[in-house]
């Protein structure tokens, strides 16, 4: 990205809280870059990686970039009383899940909370936007179960960053690409304002 495309600092988000979901997608490496922006632009930014994200990208470069531990089990406490995913889901502003896998999403719209993400997901503070930046292969973007998801969050309040059209990475041409991260940024930084 050119320093002409980099957001700007803006005062105004200062202290606002962007909880970073990333799941197991090989979209998930673009992750590392939406972190980092959205700290240039000012937010203060917490990772929180599921089981499967790990497999295609560690949680250093997201511990570096967002300058706080990356939470990757429902069980990884800080210090004091609260549970984490409690404190997270309390404080942010924003919940951005970038990328948002079809599994995501399906416990997402069925109230699943197995681990950390899902669990801050269903215990999200009433004011915090939900935002979900989808990547998956064209047919399982497509397939009934997952549009049936889709509009289920959507009643629900949760606003969809794509997915976009182009080549994926099993080969396929079509729609299921993880929209691009200048895109998502200005999303959820319009989401902030």
């Amino acid at each position: 990205m050119s320093k002409a495309a980099q957001p700007k600092r803006e005062p105004a988000l200062a202290g606002r809280n962007v909880v970073l979901g990333v799941t197991g997608s090989i979209a998930a490496y673009k992750a590392a870059d939406l972190c980092s922006q959205l700290v240039k632009a000012g937010c203060d930014v917490r990772v929180v990686m599921t089981a499967d994200a790990q497999k295609f990208i560690t949680p250093l470069p997201f511990k570096t970039l967002s300058r706080h531990a990356v939470v990757t089990d429902l069980y990884d406490e800080e210090e004091g009383w609260q549970p984490t995913h409690i404190r997270l889901a309390d404080e942010a502003d924003v919940l951005l899940i970038a990328p948002a896998t079809a599994n995501c999403l399906a416990k997402l719209a069925h109230g699943h909370a197995d681990d950390a993400l899902t669990c801050i997901a269903l215990a999200l503070n009433p004011k915090a936007k939900l935002l979900l930046a989808p990547a998956m292969n064209g047919k399982m973007w497509l397939h009934p179960a997952t549009q049936a998801n889709v509009r289920t969050l959507e009643q629900r309040g949760a606003e969809f960053i794509g997915p976009e059209a182009g080549m994926l990475s099993c080969g396929y041409e079509g729609l299921g690409r993880l929209w691009d991260v200048a895109g998502i940024v200005s999303a959820a930084l319009k989401s902030l304002r």
